[in-house]
C-alpha cells in the first residue's frame, strides 16, 4: 500500500515493487501526484473497488482518494500488510504561503494514516520524513539524535508526523520506520510545478539552453539522493528486524554545492551554464549533509547511487521525455 503512490517519489516505488511481483494498492488524490505516472501500470479504479489492474510482473489497484478520507483509507488498507506513507504537500515555500494546508495533510493526513492503519491490522508503515526536520543546525554532517530546530510550517508538519509515528509504535504497537529523505531526484520529478524542486529545473533550463536561477550565492550546498536509493531504502525498511520507531537518514553521505551542479550540468549536456542569482529564500538551509551509517548497519542501505551517477540517468530520461513529448 502506497499513499501518494502517483507522485514523484511514490510512483518510483510503486513500479519496483510490481517488478518484485508484489500486489501494489495506490491511494492518491491527484492533487500533485500525476495519473501519467502510473498510466503504463493500468488505470483509476473508484471507491467501489472493481479490482486488481494488471500491470506488470504484480498488479496495481489505484484508489482515487485524499488521506483525510477515513472510508477511503479504510477500503485502501483493507488487507495491507506494509503501508508506504508518501502522501504529503512536499513544499517548503508552499507550506510559508499557506501554512493550515501544509499541516492538515503532512500532519493531520498522517495521523489518520496511522489510526486507518491500526483499524486495518498493517503489520508496518514506513513514513516519509524530511531532512528538512533538522534545520540551520552548522553541525555536519546530520545524525539522527540531533536535536531538530525546523525552519518551516513543512518541517514542523513533516517532524510532528515522525513523532505520531514513534507514539503509535510505543503505545500501540503499530510498526512504523521513519525515514529521513536528503533532496531526492529523479526521472518524473515535475519541473512544472511553481514549487519545483531545484534538480528538475536546472536539468529542464539546460536542455532548453536557458540560465537557470540559483536563489543566493551557490556556495549552498545538499547531500542530494537519486530517488532510486529512496526506493531501496523503503523496501529494506519493510522488513528489517528490531526498528519499529527508529530514524534513518537517507541519503548519500555526501554534498554539493548549487555551483558545482551547475559546472556538473554543463558538462553533461555540453555547454557552459552561466546561472542568474536571486537573493535567498525564506525557509532555505545553507548546508546540508547525512551521517547514512545507522542506515547502512541497521537497514543494510549499503553502496548508494553516487550524485554524478544519478545526474546523468536523470538527464536522460528528461531528454527521452521531452523526444516523446
Amino acid at each position: 500500500m502506497v499513499t501518494g503512490g502517483a507522485g514523484f517519489i511514490g510512483s518510483s516505488l510503486v513500479r519496483a515493487l510490481v517488478r518484485r511481483g508484489y500486489l501494489v494498492r495506490v491511494v492518491d488524490d491527484f492533487s500533485s501526484g500525476r495519473r501519467e505516472n502510473l498510466a503504463d501500470l493500468g488505470t483509476t479504479v473508484g471507491l467501489d473497488g472493481t479490482g486488481p489492474i494488471q500491470g506488470g510482473v504484480g498488479s496495481v489497484e489505484i484508489v482515487e482518494g485524499t488521506i483525510l478520507d477515513d472510508a477511503c483509507l479504510d477500503q485502501a488498507f483493507s488487507h495491507a500488510d506494509v503501508v508506504f506513507h508518501h502522501a504529503a504537500i512536499p513544499s517548503v515555500s508552499r507550506s510559508i504561503a499557506n501554512p493550515v494546508a501544509s499541516h492538515e495533510v503532512n500532519a493531520t493526513g498522517t495521523l489518520t494514516v496511522l489510526e486507518a492503519a491500526r483499524r486495518a491490522g498493517v503489520r508496518r508503515i514506513v513514513y516519509a520524513a524530511s531532512s528538512s526536520a533538522y534545520g540551520e543546525t552548522p553541525t555536519l554532517p546530520k545524525v539522527e539524535t540531533m536535536a531538530c530546530a525546523p525552519l518551516s510550517p513543512y518541517a514542523v508538519a513533516k517532524l510532528a508526523g515522525e513523532h505520531y509515528c514513534q507514539v503509535y509504535a510505543r503505545v500501540f504497537g503499530l510498526e512504523t520506520v521513519i525515514l529521513r529523505y536528503f533532496n531526492v531526484f529523479g526521472p518524473r520529478q515535475d519541473p512544472a510545478s511553481p514549487y519545483a524542486a531545484v534538480l528538475p529545473l536546472f536539468i529542464t533550463a539546460a536542455l532548453e539552453k536557458r540560465p537557470p536561477t540559483i536563489y543566493g550565492d551557490g556556495s549552498q550546498s545538499r547531500d542530494f539522493c537519486f530517488v532510486d536509493n529512496v526506493v531501496a531504502a523503503n523496501v529494506l525498511a519493510a522488513d528489517a528486524k528490531d526498528v519499529s520507531g527508529q530514524i534513518f537518514n537517507v541519503a548519500c553521505g555526501a554534498r554539493t554545492s548549487l555551483g558545482d551542479v551547475v559546472r556538473l550540468l554543463g558538462e553533461i549536456v555540453g555547454w557552459q551554464i552561466e546561472p542568474r542569482y536571486q537573493p535567498s529564500r525564506a525557509g532555505d538551509i545553507k548546508h546540508s549533509l547525512a551521517d547514512i551509517s545507522k542506515a547502512r548497519t541497521m537497514l543494510g542501505y549499503t553502496n548508494p547511487i553516487p550524485f554524478a551517477v544519478g545526474l546523468e540517468r536523470t538527464i536522460t530520461w528528461y531528454r527521452e521525455k521531452s523526444r516523446h513529448a
